[in-house]
């Protein structure tokens, strides 16, 4: 009951044993808490520290056990003090902290101008990239040229692999050649149980990453995969992006039959709630303000939902979500 304050049931049974024979030598304080003599030394410092075992003031020499309404008292108000110093030099850490991630993200950085980062390296670039990857809340879509003899990381080391525990929507397209390994072809099995969807074709222009079909991730130089990528946040350059993706999705076949997935491709929390909110009634701008999104980013996303229940409008829209019980 009181190891917040430092005293743990061996020191509050010799101070209660103080408390109730004021007049005791340790050796009789020893047997009445049934410890060692030298143990109960160590604790009768451990009190004298923490101001419950204080010299009397009629008897220099002498020493008396504090009333616990005025020691323990004073050692909670002496504790919560140091808390408060404590939670106030966290604050200034965490402060620090932030303030270092943001020197750390100006490293990666090499060079930026208004909406477009260029990260120098592949390290660098898959750090950035890991770190848009956990500030995703809707959907990831990549153009993957790896090739057969590329390494395949396990699942459970896999940067997949925390995207569709999170629910974001996963498109991913292969090349063809790469599923002729047992490895890849396992792989990307998986990804489709875990509800992404998984298509090949057999060529690929370059590597494409899109976050929440808001950020286009570009590698510097298609044919040096280590020199680095470039980000963009242009609207104008992530619709091209998004064009190119589409253009190849389109194309490409599908690896395995959709009746195979795990969970049937759940919402993201944000599908979920655009449904609840259209179920009842609430228009785009609706949508919009209350979930802090932007009016584009809305209509993209009921524009996805109708596209993927193959519905024509609103009213359908509604009643295939029913039928899959998603409203």
């Amino acid at each position: 009951m009181l190891e917040p304050l430092g005293v743990d049931e061996a020191t509050f049974a010799v101070y209660h044993a103080l408390l109730s024979h004021p007049d005791s030598t340790p050796e009789q304080i020893a047997a009445l808490v049934n410890s060692p003599l030298t143990g109960v030394i160590e604790l009768m410092d451990r009190l004298r520290d923490l101001e419950l075992l204080v010299p009397t003031w009629t008897n220099p020499e002498g020493e008396h056990a504090v009333h616990p309404r005025v020691g323990l008292t004073g050692l909670a108000e002496r504790r919560r003090a140091e808390l408060n110093k404590m939670l106030g030099e966290l604050k200034e850490a965490e402060a620090t902290a932030e303030v270092v991630a943001e020197q750390y993200n100006e490293l990666l950085t090499s060079r930026s101008s208004g909406d477009v980062e260029v990260l120098q390296g592949r390290a660098n670039a898959s750090r950035r990239i890991e770190e848009l990857g956990l500030k995703a809340t809707e959907s990831f879509w990549g153009l993957l040229p790896a090739h057969v003899d590329d390494t395949i990381l396990p699942l459970e080391r896999s940067p997949d692999l925390p995207l569709l525990e999170r629910g974001l929507k996963m498109r991913t397209v292969y090349l063809q050649s790469m599923t002729t390994s047992k490895q890849a072809h396992d792989y990307a099995a998986m990804i489709h149980r875990l509800g992404g969807e998984v298509r090949a074709t057999p060529t690929l222009p370059m590597r494409l990453l899109i976050f929440d079909q808001e950020i286009a991730i570009m590698p510097m130089d298609p044919e040096n995969p280590t020199a680095g990528a470039v980000i963009h946040r242009t609207p104008a350059v992530v619709s091209v992006a998004l064009a190119l993706f589409d253009a190849y999705w389109a194309r490409a076949t599908e690896m395995f039959d959709p009746d195979e997935r795990d969970d049937d491709s759940p919402l993201t929390p944000h599908e979920a709630e655009v449904l609840r909110l259209l179920a009842g009634g609430a228009k785009d701008e609706q949508v919009a303000r209350l979930l802090g999104i932007s009016l584009r980013t809305a209509r993209r996303i009921t524009a996805n939902l109708s596209e993927r229940l193959d519905a024509a409008s609103r009213f359908e829209l509604g009643v295939a979500a029913a039928k899959r019980g998603w409203v």
